[in-house]
């Protein structure tokens, strides 16, 4: 199946829950204020493109490609990650809402993360070793079976990481959110 190319195009305040985004492959194209709430954007290819101000909740990612991609202040609640395709995934995150998102066997490597919000977000057997999580908040956030070697959560918090669950070896933590690695112990720290 060829799908269309369409390069270098701005989407500004549209909304594709009414009119579908066509099924293509994007490069260098800016999304700005559109609404994909529970769109499909199954099979098509995001290369190098940014998303500013969307809501892209409950999306479907069937096989989609975010290649070089760009999440500013995005709505990205409940999207499944782990149903993209994952050749060559790379994206970036800045003041997103990753709520209740799923990275399961998601490799995020060398990833950025700026002031998100994953809470009860899913990151089980997932790869974020190098990636930084800056002012990110983990509040009831699944890690199992994570790799996080070399990760920075130094300004992150509400994260619970067991690490006898997880890979954490070389990862930063701040010492004002360390028992966020001590609470499967049930121990008190003051």
């Amino acid at each position: 199946m060829h799908l269309p190319f369409i390069p270098d195009k701005t989407f500004k305040n549209e909304d594709f829950t009414i009119n579908s985004l066509q099924k293509g492959e994007y490069d260098n194209c800016s999304f700005i204020n559109c609404n994909f709430n529970a769109s499909y954007l199954s099979i098509s290819t995001f290369l190098e493109c940014e998303f500013i101000d969307c809501d892209l909740s409950n999306s479907k990612t069937s096989d989609t490609t975010f290649k070089d991609v760009t999440f500013k202040n995005c709505k990205l609640l409940g999207v499944l990650f782990n149903d993209c395709n994952q050749l060559l995934m790379s994206i970036t995150f800045k003041s997103c809402q990753l709520n209740f998102a799923s990275f399961y066997q998601v490799k995020l490597v060398n990833t950025q993360f700026d002031k998100c919000t994953f809470d009860k977000t899913e990151l089980t057997e997932a790869n974020f070793s190098k990636s930084i999580f800056n002012a990110c908040d983990f509040k009831h956030a699944v890690f199992f079976n994570t790799n996080v070697e070399h990760a920075s959560f130094l300004t992150s918090y509400n994260y619970s990481i067991n690490p006898e669950n997880n890979k954490i070896k070389g990862a930063k933590f701040s010492k004002a959110e360390i028992h966020g690695l001590l609470d499967s112990y049930k121990i008190h720290i003051s």
